[in-house]
């Protein structure tokens, strides 16, 4: 395991070589090295491991304390976590990908890595993601722990059969969020749903696109395009979360109260999203949207 900082303009340093490392609950939990090896403890599922780093920060502060999350063996879950950050950082690094602008604006990002159709023939499309918001009760924090998300049914239209496709989806109220965190939500029923405009200097103009829910992109053979998904449905995968945090905790909990921390799987995603958008530029967030 490493030990990493993240920076506000996006570098990182490997804090590993001066981290001290401990691992919760012990002895069960096993054992890690001053240079970051895991020792497996006496019984599987995953466990709390927290690297600490003291030392003077170059703007003369006293110290920075770095905490790793919970670890656990490679997981499906957790690959379904790093892909996510993959996908969020190769589409804001496209000039005609997700306009600053937008989500400056956005609560939280969906992101559904690969998703696929049934079968060839058939509109269906199923996937799973993770889903992050802003920290704090009105969204103005930093990127939080995510919780994972299932994607079902609807018909993309462009898509070929076995074509795996990427999904990212802007929050753009506390109602999209709250909605989406308790329960199942159709798109385009529960909530409204837009194509999104792409180009990273594009401005948002309409007043029907400022007013929608939620903002759907994909990426398709190297395409990046907003994209309609009405009809499908986005829900927590509850199931998943208690294999990716090793206990039972709810979507809300997770993204809304900051019950657990985030996975190390989650480091590119939310360092990602911390550097491109830290601050929320939205009007405001309210149970009612702006």
């Amino acid at each position: 395991m490493t030990a990493t900082g993240y920076w506000s303009d996006g570098t990182s340093l490997d804090l590993t070589p001066i981290a001290t490392w401990d691992c919760t609950p012990s002895p069960v939990c096993g054992s890690v090295s001053a240079n970051g090896f895991y020792t497996t403890g006496s019984s599987a599922g995953s466990y709390h491991v927290a690297a600490t780093f003291y030392g003077v920060t170059n703007d003369g502060g006293s110290g920075i304390a770095v905490t790793a999350a919970t670890i656990s063996a490679q997981s499906k879950e957790h690959d379904r976590v790093a892909n996510s950050g993959t996908v969020v950082r190769e589409v804001l690094q496209l000039r005609s990908g997700i306009p600053a602008s937008l989500l400056q604006k956005a609560e939280c990002v969906i992101v559904v890595p690969s998703t696929l159709k049934f079968a060839v023939g058939v509109g269906g499309s199923y996937g799973r993601g993770v889903m992050t918001c802003r920290g704090g009760t009105n969204f103005q924090g930093p990127w939080g722990a995510p919780s994972m998300i299932a994607l079902g049914g609807g018909s993309f239209g462009f898509q070929a059969g076995g074509q795996a496709t990427d999904f990212v989806f802007l929050l753009m109220n506390q109602r999209a969020a709250s909605s989406i965190l308790k329960s199942k939500v159709k798109l385009g029923a529960t909530a409204s749903v837009a194509a999104g405009i792409v180009g990273r200097e594009q401005t948002v103009a309409t007043d029907a696109f400022l007013r929608a829910d939620i903002i759907s992109y994909s990426r398709a053979r190297g395409l990046f395009a907003g994209v309609s998904v009405e009809g499908s449905t986005l829900r927590p995968d509850n199931r998943a979360n208690r294999k990716l945090y090793g206990k039972a905790v709810s979507a809300k909990a997770i993204v809304l109260l900051g019950e657990v921390p985030p996975p190390s799987s989650a480091l590119e995603l939310l360092s990602v999203l911390n550097s491109k958008s830290p601050v929320n530029k939205s009007a405001g967030s309210s149970p009612q949207g702006r």
